[in-house]
């Protein structure tokens, strides 16, 4: 299965700085959710076929993902206090 990642990151030029750092967050944040979606699959699926050594390091990577995600968060906190 191959996934790829087409992404356009500019968003209208007609927003500010500021809202299209607010829009990019916040596709980020989705994008990071989509992620862990799929480790937690491949992590389940590892474990049932005898591997669980890798799917315990994918429930790593899904939790380390978790962590971006508090940081993608209190990035939009901070931008929308200003």
């Amino acid at each position: 299965m191959t996934h790829h990642h087409h992404h356009h990151h500019d968003v209208k030029s007609d927003l500010t700085f500021e809202d299209k750092l607010i829009k990019l967050l916040e596709h980020w944040l989705k994008h990071n959710a989509d992620h862990v979606g799929t480790y937690r699959e491949w992590a389940e699926r590892a474990r049932t076929n005898n591997l669980s050594p890798v799917a315990d390091l994918l429930d790593q990577v899904s939790a380390m993902s978790g962590d971006l995600d508090d940081k993608f968060r209190e990035a939009l906190a901070l931008i929308k206090k200003s």
